[in-house]
């Protein structure tokens, strides 16, 4: 039997050096100020969706919700193994929280149709709220396993897994098609050389005009060839609109995001002073005495 398995991924900004000056006024992250990165926990995702592409032979399509340069990590998720690539793309996508972005997600699933198992990672470093895997899960009335490790077994109507639990871990069974959430328990494959000197060619048709008119070149018949050119070579991304994969305006982007950052700041813990204790104790009596006189104690 051959599954076909979605893989939902994002493009995040780099958050290890993150500053106030990279939120815009509206609460929005100003991405254009951060360097994007494949958000990690959903590489072990795709990992994952590769490993039972190599044990079953299934089809393995990464998705993306972003702008349109968000299709470099589409490029990178078929450098290591993904057979297809989707992005959608639209500005009445920016802004989504966590309810819109899964509402917007679940539209694209359904417009890419039967599949078998849908991967997402955990959480995303810009967010880590954990809650798009969830969401979309019940927009699409699927059974859902999160925290998963392993993939034990897959079978025609159902999938069994190892989930990681405090303490330790359980095996749980869901019928298919199901959605899970993968935690940070394998170790990605690097991009595959072959695959990187095929794929680095596949283009989404934006990035296609694009280039035609940065290059002063604007033959819509050309354009149009080229297009199919890709497409017969699988090297055509493809792209969904709002409105290609039916989305109501209002539950998208900020429209339809209950939730706003209103503020974000780096806090840096940094010692002032420090003072030699003397390890018996009359130096652990000092300690306490002073621990309480500048009310840390008491």
């Amino acid at each position: 039997m051959s599954y076909k398995i979605l893989v939902f991924v994002k493009q995040v900004p780099d958050t290890q050096n993150i500053s106030g000056d990279a939120m815009k006024p509206d609460g929005t992250v100003n991405r254009a100020a951060l360097p994007a990165i494949f958000n990690p926990e959903d590489l072990n995702a795709l990992e994952l969706a590769l490993q039972l592409k190599d044990k079953y032979g299934a089809k393995v399509v990464a998705g993306t919700m972003g702008p349109p340069n968000a299709a470099e990590v589409l490029r990178e998720a078929m450098y290591r193994g993904a057979d297809e690539a989707v992005l959608l793309s639209d500005r009445a996508f920016a802004g989504a929280d966590t309810l819109a972005t899964s509402y917007a997600l679940s539209c694209c699933a359904n417009k890419i149709g039967k599949y078998d198992l849908i991967l997402c990672g955990r959480q995303a470093i810009d967010g880590d709220t954990a809650q798009v895997g969830p969401q979309l899960a019940e927009k699409l009335a699927l059974p859902q396993i999160s925290y998963v490790e392993e993939i034990l077994e897959l079978s025609k109507n159902k999938v069994k897994a190892r989930r990681e639990i405090e303490g330790g871990y359980e095996v749980v069974e869901a019928p298919l098609p199901a959605l899970m959430t993968v935690i940070d328990a394998n170790e990605p494959r690097p991009a595959a050389a072959r695959r990187l000197m095929k794929y680095k060619k596949a283009r989404t048709p934006f990035e296609l005009s694009r280039d035609h008119a940065n290059a002063n070149y604007t033959d819509a018949e050309a354009l149009a060839v080229e297009q199919e050119n890709l497409k017969s070579r699988g090297l055509l991304i493809t792209e969904y609109s709002a409105s290609e994969v039916g989305a109501d305006i209002q539950r998208t982007g900020l429209n339809g995001s209950p939730t706003k950052v209103k503020k974000i700041q780096n806090v840096v813990l940094k010692a002032t002073d420090s003072k030699m204790i003397e390890a018996n104790e009359a130096g652990i009596t000092e300690l306490i005495h002073e621990l309480i006189a500048d009310h840390t104690l008491g």
